[in-house]
């Protein structure tokens, strides 16, 4: 009686798998901070995408943790058609062409500074002028195979700005979804670990990123992207901003995806770990109420394990 009359469900066409890319060959790079998550090299990005493919998880979104040497101040490693990125995508698409890929668009992996765009000399974001080199970086992604570009930045414009440059260059088929509320938030750190930008950050990202007390500037962010020509939109994190979904999705009833980031991925083992719940069920239940507000499909690095919890 209860599954007849359940409200929601899940179902791994939900999700979508985070997976982190590293140099060299044949590697599995355990990423502390984040219990049983990895960084992986090319040539086994394309198992991991097939893995998911198998169990019905229908997009893996793609970070790099980028060689030391190739971090600059201008971030050009983000512009290099044979950055590890690109590559990812091309092994991916030759071992499992039926998922999908998304990529993020962002400089934080690239730069020596840690920033999502470039920085003046008193460290503050230069909008206009990293807005012209996420543009690049979107064309390099797509022209590599990506299927889904995500601006995770929270410049102002640059949807826009990547709309225009995909039309323009023949990829209408790429999709964008924009990180478009996406908060200053303390969860955020073992992701900064797994793509090497913890501890190079100089300053913070409040100017760009949203105040985690606001959420009608939320809504605001969301309309700007929508009509900037975004296809979908984001709201990140996910369980301290359930509000900020359920509003977004009611306000615009548009597709909305939430982000499932790595601190709250990380509450979860470690609380199961030390006995405080089980942890499929914990998985289980924190997913399901994403879907519960509103949320369209979940970036989760608990993807894999849910998609075969719900499989029984």
């Amino acid at each position: 009686m209860r599954a007849m009359l359940a409200e929601n469900r899940l179902h791994p066409s939900d999700f979508i798998w985070p997976l982190f890319i590293c140099d060299g060959r044949d590697c599995e790079e355990p990423i502390g901070s984040l219990p049983g998550v990895s960084r992986w090299s090319i040539d086994r990005i394309g198992a991991k995408a097939k893995e998911a493919a198998a169990l019905g998880i229908p997009c893996v979104a793609l970070f790099p943790n980028t060689p030391e040497n190739l971090r600059t101040e201008r971030a050009e490693e983000a512009l290099n058609s044979g950055n590890l990125i690109c590559r990812a995508i091309k092994a991916i698409k030759d071992s499992a062409p039926e998922i999908g890929v998304l990529t993020d668009v962002a400089l934080d992996p690239y730069t020596a500074h840690g920033h999502d765009g470039l920085i003046d000399n008193v460290g503050n974001v230069i909008n206009d002028d990293t807005v012209s080199i996420l543009v690049e970086q979107a064309l390099v992604q797509a022209a590599a195979g990506a299927d889904i570009v995500a601006p995770s930045d929270m410049m102002d414009g640059r949807v826009a700005a990547i709309r225009e440059a995909l039309e323009r260059e023949g990829h209408q088929n790429i999709a964008i979804m924009a990180y478009a509320a996406k908060y200053a938030s303390a969860f955020y750190g073992p992701f900064r670990d797994a793509v090497g930008s913890r501890g190079r950050l100089k300053g913070d990202k409040r100017g760009y990123q949203m105040d985690p007390a606001n959420i009608e500037e939320a809504l605001r962010e969301v309309e700007l992207d929508l009509a900037e020509g975004t296809d979908f939109v984001m709201v990140k994190p996910g369980l301290p901003y359930l509000d900020v979904v359920a509003r977004v999705k009611d306000a615009f009833g548009v597709p909305t995806f939430v982000y499932q980031v790595s601190g709250e991925y990380a509450m979860i083992e470690h609380a199961a770990a030390a006995g405080a719940g089980d942890r499929d069920a914990l998985i289980l239940e924190t997913l399901l109420a994403f879907k519960r507000a509103g949320a369209s499909g979940i970036l989760t690095y608990h993807a894999v394990d849910a998609a075969r919890l719900i499989a029984g």
